[in-house]
């Protein structure tokens, strides 16, 4: 069984500066509250709809290198897509 994710001290400062960010986008405050809640929670995982806007976020150029840290950690607590036979 895989060890819990947490989002560690660095990413979750990267996220509070996100959501504090008045330019930032939507998607990118989601992924950076996600990822800001599940600090110090490794219970907790991403929701579906919250890993899409990560992963957009990461593929948007535009994005400021704090959403992009704060998106990776949402997306990197995802939860294991489980294999259906």
């Amino acid at each position: 069984m895989a060890k819990a994710k947490a989002t560690s001290s660095k990413a979750a400062k990267a996220a509070s500066k996100t959501l504090q960010s008045k330019s930032t986008g939507a998607k990118s405050k989601s992924a950076a509250g996600s990822a800001l809640s599940q600090h110090k929670a490794p219970a907790k995982t991403t929701s579906p709809k919250v890993a899409t806007a990560a992963s957009q976020v990461l593929k948007d150029g535009r994005t400021s290198k704090a959403s992009k840290s704060a998106a990776g950690s949402a997306l990197a607590q995802k939860p294991a897509k489980s294999g259906k036979k």
